[in-house]
């Protein structure tokens, strides 16, 4: 059993590494894209499903609350934790609606909507991804395996080098915490 958890961290261990090789450049303009909005007074929308809906979930928390600096709360809203919401939407328009209906109603011109999804194919992250834009606001994603068709229609993309579902979870996880660890360094210094 122990080779296989050392096996399972050293895929975890690659897969960061590969991260920090590939996805630097992407990752420092995510950042001023976030730093842009904030300082525009703009929010940030994150969405996705299952695990990622709960990686969105982590993100708003860090950056409404804190990271690791005593700081101003930034706007953030994820867009998966109203049940009512989400299961209204989801009977009165489906499933494929409960995002793209949220986005009419919060995006608007000059936000961030970040969308996490591992394969990159949900059809309801692609639909809001499509409003978002329309709306103004842009897009940064954050995916796995070869990105996905929203690979193809972000204005940013971070895709974690893996075909593995769990690290790629893993990365994005690392990649949030990049995230807010680079945008509380920009925006508040040591304050």
């Amino acid at each position: 059993m122990q080779e296989k958890i050392i096996q399972q961290l050293e895929e975890s261990a690659e897969v960061k590494r590969l991260i920090a090789q590939n996805l630097a450049p992407a990752i420092e303009k995510t950042v001023e894209m976030l730093v842009q909005a904030y300082q525009g007074g703009k929010k940030i929308l994150v969405l996705g499903n299952g695990g990622s809906a709960a990686d969105a979930q982590h993100l708003a928390g860090e950056l409404v609350g804190r990271f690791l600096k005593e700081r101003k709360a930034l706007p953030c809203l994820a867009l998966t934790t109203d049940t009512s919401i989400l299961t209204a939407i989801g009977n009165d328009y489906g499933y494929d609606a409960v995002f793209t209906r949220q986005v009419e109603a919060w995006a608007e011109a000059g936000d961030v909507v970040m969308a996490i999804s591992t394969s990159g194919n949900s059809e309801n992250i692609l639909q809001a991804v499509t409003l978002a834009q329309k709306k103004g606001a842009q897009v940064v994603a954050l995916t796995g395996k070869d990105g996905g068709q929203l690979k193809e229609v972000a204005d940013l993309s971070l895709v974690v080098p893996s075909d593995s579902t769990p690290r790629i979870q893993e990365g994005h996880i690392t990649i949030i915490h990049i995230l807010c660890f680079l945008l509380e360094e920009r925006m508040f210094g040591d304050a």
